[in-house]
């Protein structure tokens, strides 16, 4: 382990983030009564320009107004690149109840970009005496995003999560698909004439976790667009599990379920973490730095790969 140790990331369930526009009050309820961890409210892209006002009154009013239980509660605001955002943060921090917990921020490309924001929220907590601190979440959707994920993790304090946008990452790094994560039919490798198909969004995905880990925040993946495909979801939600991500997003309902069954630890998996500690406390009262289970050797490395499964089961339950 390095001298500089790696930072604890905040310690919340964060298996599923559901997104819903602020343009339709009638989800808000809904939203908040679901299984979802994570309620992200959005003023950005689901949000057409001339509803954009009225979508962000209405969110201001929902944040105070709605019970939103035990959730982490985000706004999602517009891009920087918009004449829009500014608006969104003032009035969320001037107007909004305290109950609202961290703004996501899209498209960010730089460190500077989290900067900006950060002195906006900064001024205007200061100025109307907010005792609860916004966190905020970003999300990587650009070319500038990937290039840039290490200093945009270590940009401010306030940062708790970072997922990945696949749909406009893929436009901004020119990729030819349409679809919205999971597998792409023209993304594989031929072994004599068996297609074998690769995740494009893999090496995307394990830049965000390094940089996440490394600086203490969440690791996220974000929408899987086709909500008809269960499967598809479930397969691109496993693959992100394994790479360490926490959760993914929800952009139905349906997929709520979804998302909290891959990312809690099953059973099993909680069961058999358990008994590689207990074999590794009694290895440890023998003397011995390692020992062997079902076969396997197990180390002190295995000790930290069990408790990160434990811990995580332990907060889900207590949640």
């Amino acid at each position: 382990m390095s001298f500089r140790l790696q930072p604890t990331p905040p310690a919340r369930p964060n298996r599923c983030q559901l997104f819903g526009p602020g343009s339709n009050t009638k989800l808000f309820e809904k939203m908040a009564a679901s299984a979802a961890d994570v309620i992200n409210l959005d003023l950005e892209d689901s949000v057409a320009p001339d509803d954009k006002p009225q979508a962000r009154a209405n969110v201001i009013e929902a944040i105070g107004a709605v019970d939103w239980g035990k959730k982490t509660l985000a706004v999602r605001i517009n891009s920087l690149d918009s004449p829009y955002w500014y608006r969104d943060v003032v009035d969320l921090i001037e107007q909004s109840d305290e109950r609202l917990d961290q703004i996501m921020i899209p498209k960010v490309g730089c460190a500077e970009d989290i900067y900006a924001v950060d002195a906006l929220v900064t001024a205007a907590e200061a100025a109307t005496g907010r005792t609860k601190k916004i966190g905020f979440e970003v999300i990587i959707e650009s070319a500038a995003g990937i290039a840039h994920v290490e200093e945009i993790a270590a940009a401010s304090p306030r940062l708790t999560a970072m997922s990945l946008g696949a749909a406009d990452f893929a436009a901004s790094m020119g990729m030819q698909t349409t679809g919205i994560g999971g597998t792409q039919d023209n993304y594989y490798m031929l072994h004599g004439e068996t297609r074998h198909y690769s995740d494009p969004w893999h090496w995307a995905q394990a830049a965000i976790v390094a940089a996440c880990r490394t600086h203490g925040l969440l690791p996220v993946d974000g929408p899987f667009g086709d909500f008809s495909d269960d499967e598809g979801y479930r397969a691109q939600a496993r693959r992100s599990a394994t790479l360490g991500m926490v959760g993914k997003w929800a952009i139905h309902p349906k997929q709520i379920a979804l998302a909290n069954e891959v990312f809690t630890p099953s059973e099993d998996a909680v069961a058999e973490a358990r008994e590689i500690l207990a074999a590794m406390e009694a290895a440890k009262a023998s003397g011995a730095g390692a020992t062997v289970y079902k076969g396997r050797l197990v180390d002190i490395a295995s000790i930290k790969q069990a408790e990160v499964i434990v811990k995580q089961a332990e907060l889900i339950a207590g949640s």
